[in-house]
């Protein structure tokens, strides 16, 4: 009898332990989660992080409260991103600029310090010149640059931004030298793009998007986009290769990530609520309506992704004098 007893609370101990076991694994998350920008209020990062953080929040049932943690060129958030607790309860969205900063010698942080959970956009390099340039295509374009090195100027964004390195890539793959376009530096696509309208540059190198309203009114024309496939949005651009150039591709993009280490379970929740919320109507409606591009990338094949990006613009910061 005495044995019984003890058998039968043993038992109960045992279902009890099984039972919060399989409860504690169920209840994530159990409180709010932090979701890192590592960029300014009011700019696309932060646009796509808000509205992805509202979807997860109804997805996971518990808040996700968005913090930007802005410096150091994007070092500052994507450094808080890895080194928070690897619980979950803290994730991120990391950029193209994760595969840059350490080969520019601003941190020693790279893409293997997060656990990938879902890449979420990619917004590929567009080549564009203005209306009534000379330049009516990409091989029009490589045969005047290998003419008269140093006589077109380009411009994009500030030097060593995504866009210098799109438009340095792609000569470099061409074998041309990624100095024979000398760059303008600017304070982005915008003020570039008003700068190849008036004729202060030749070139600009930025995502299509950027430039649509000008496309639009007949003052830009776009020669190419550096992607392995066409925008749905613009369909008449060629591709590069399609162009005649050379198989390279540049694009900036973003991505939700965690700090390496995370529990199984954990990253298995968030992979699960993050394709939910981009294959929502209002996730598609939002990026669709400004212009983001749609790529999904989940887990490994995301890592896959960042890896390539980090080792194509190490060759090109190496290439263009950038590199420490």
């Amino acid at each position: 009898m005495r044995i019984s007893k003890v058998l039968l609370g043993l038992t109960l101990v045992a279902l009890g332990f099984l039972g919060s076991v399989s409860t504690a694994l169920a209840e994530y998350p159990e409180r709010p989660i932090t979701l890192i920008v590592p960029w300014g209020a009011g700019g696309g990062t932060d646009a796509t992080g808000r509205i992805i953080a509202n979807l997860l929040q109804e997805e996971l049932g518990q808040p996700v409260n968005v913090i930007n943690r802005t410096g150091g060129s994007g070092v500052v958030g994507h450094t808080a991103i890895a080194m928070a607790d690897a619980d979950g309860y803290t994730i991120g969205v990391a950029t193209v600029e994760i595969g840059m900063m350490h080969w520019a010698g601003l941190t020693d942080l790279t893409h293997e310090a997060y656990e990938p959970i879902a890449l979420y956009n990619s917004d590929p390099a567009g080549i564009l010149v203005a209306a009534d340039s000379e330049l009516t295509s990409v091989e029009d374009l490589f045969a005047a640059v290998a003419a008269n090195p140093g006589d077109l100027k380009g411009s994009g964004s500030g030097q060593g931004g995504i866009w210098h390195l799109a438009l340095a890539g792609m000569l470099n793959a061409q074998g041309l030298n990624a100095g024979d376009v000398p760059w303008v530096p600017s304070k982005g696509s915008a003020a570039a793009l008003q700068e190849l309208v008036a004729g202060g540059v030749d070139v600009v190198t930025s995502s299509v998007v950027e430039a649509s309203g000008l496309m639009d009114a007949g003052r830009v024309k776009a020669l190419a986009v550096m992607s392995n496939e066409r925008i749905d949005a613009f369909a008449d651009v060629p591709t590069l290769v399609e162009s005649g150039g050379p198989d390279w591709g540049a694009a900036a993009w973003r991505g939700i990530v965690a700090p390496d280490g995370i529990p199984e379970d954990v990253e298995a929740r968030l992979k699960e609520a993050m394709i939910n919320v981009w294959n929502s109507d209002e996730f598609t409606e939002f990026m669709t309506g400004r212009g983001f591009g749609l790529t999904y990338l989940e887990g490994d094949e995301f890592g896959e992704w960042m890896a390539s990006s980090d080792a194509a613009f190490g060759e090109v910061m190496t290439a263009v004098g950038l590199a420490n």
